[in-house]
């Protein structure tokens, strides 16, 4: 498995629901983040998109070469950009940061947000948008010269001789539960993402998605979007969980909910259902709670429990088809340490060990903490 972690281009918070102890996204709070993830050994960082971000390729591009192994995957928005020129950027990107790009396609789940940038689109409408956009994004990484006329795009004579360093093109992600998604996906991603639903609702999903992209002749890997609280037992964790909402009150909960309720997102819908705006059942499946989705859209479940218990849930997903997991938890500086520390020992990572995690730290003498030191009889 990949343990990827996410950077909160829109702020950080240590309360939801409150601005109590909240950070702003400054470039020196997203780089400690980056870097931090970078030295503990985590494989990624999800770089979000919305209008509440800040802009996804301007903040991976600075960070690049403030990071050394870490790979950014970057949102890309069919409908307000030219594939082409979407294209050019990826390419730049990739060869610049040494294949360090990936690409997660948002083809918009808001219909409110969609309108203030100008896309006036439906749903599958969208999704329509997006099937030419990669048609023509994947070709012209690929090296081709592409005339393309659609319903929606229409290119001629489009070429990028240069490509990219990963071949044929950075992998595409995306996340997504309607039948729009799932059609393009089986077309054109290599990676599909789940919010953390329970696990048999994800075995589903991913049964579902599988056999489309098989109809195809293509191999679809999965990925899942949590967040986590851990900490050495059980009681503590649980304890940080309703800390966390601790100053969420009804009516933050009620307007959270009314402007979800207006998306067209069907895994957003999927994600509301897990709690229905409700405080008092929110462990939806063991260790699994749904208390983040009360106030915040997209991704509302935690992972909460020992690390062993985390550890374990994890690997029912893994089990289940997931290889990626991209992970967050408030404050983000601080929960990346706590994650590595905890969770990495207990896991099969496929990247790179931790290597500050497991740095040997002399901790006796006057100036450090003193050890028990066993003397002979």
């Amino acid at each position: 498995m990949q343990i990827f972690w996410f950077l909160p281009t829109h702020g950080d918070q240590r309360y939801l629901g409150s601005s109590q102890g909240a950070r702003p996204a400054t470039f020196s709070y997203l780089k400690q983040i980056a870097q931090a993830a970078d030295r503990l050994g985590y494989g990624g960082v999800l770089v979000p998109s919305g209008r509440s971000c800040e802009d996804a390729w301007v903040i991976s591009s600075a960070l690049i070469n403030e990071t050394s192994q870490l790979k950014f995957l970057v949102a890309t928005r069919p409908g307000f950009i030219s594939p082409v020129v979407s294209a050019r950027m990826a390419s730049t990107l990739d060869r610049i940061s040494g294949g360090r790009l990936l690409i997660n396609v948002v083809a918009g789940g808001d219909p409110a947000e969609q309108q203030a940038e100008g896309s006036f689109l439906d749903h599958d409408a969208r999704y329509a948008e997006a099937e030419e956009f990669l048609s023509i994004w994947r070709s012209v990484l690929s090296e081709q010269r592409v005339d393309f006329e659609g319903d929606y795009l229409r290119v001629k004579g489009a070429s990028l001789p240069t490509g990219s360093l990963q071949k044929p093109y950075p992998p595409l992600f995306i996340g997504g539960a309607s039948e729009a998604a799932i059609k393009l996906s089986s077309e054109h991603i290599d990676v599909h993402l789940t919010w953390g639903e329970p696990p048999a609702a994800v075995a589903e999903k991913i049964k579902v998605i599988r056999a489309a992209a098989a109809a195809k002749g293509r191999h679809i890997r999965f990925g899942i979007r949590l967040h986590v609280i851990v900490r050495e037992t059980s009681e503590q964790a649980w304890q940080a969980a309703d800390t966390l909402i601790s100053q969420v009150t009804d009516d933050t909960i009620a307007a959270a909910q009314a402007a979800v309720a207006n998306f067209d997102s069907v895994a957003q819908k999927r994600m509301t259902a897990l709690h229905h705006g409700r405080r008092d059942q929110l462990e939806v499946s063991p260790n699994l709670w749904a208390g983040v989705g009360l106030v915040r859209g997209g991704a509302g479940t935690a992972l909460v429990g020992n690390p062993q218990e985390v550890a374990d849930r994890i690997k029912e997903y893994q089990a289940l088809g997931i290889d990626y997991f991209i992970f967050s938890g408030y404050p983000h500086l601080e929960e990346a340490y706590r994650v590595a520390e905890l969770l990495f020992p207990l896991l099969p990572l496929q990247q790179q060990a931790p290597h500050e995690v497991s740095i040997t730290t002399n901790l006796t003498g006057p100036f450090g903490a003193a050890q028990s030191v066993k003397h002979a009889a």
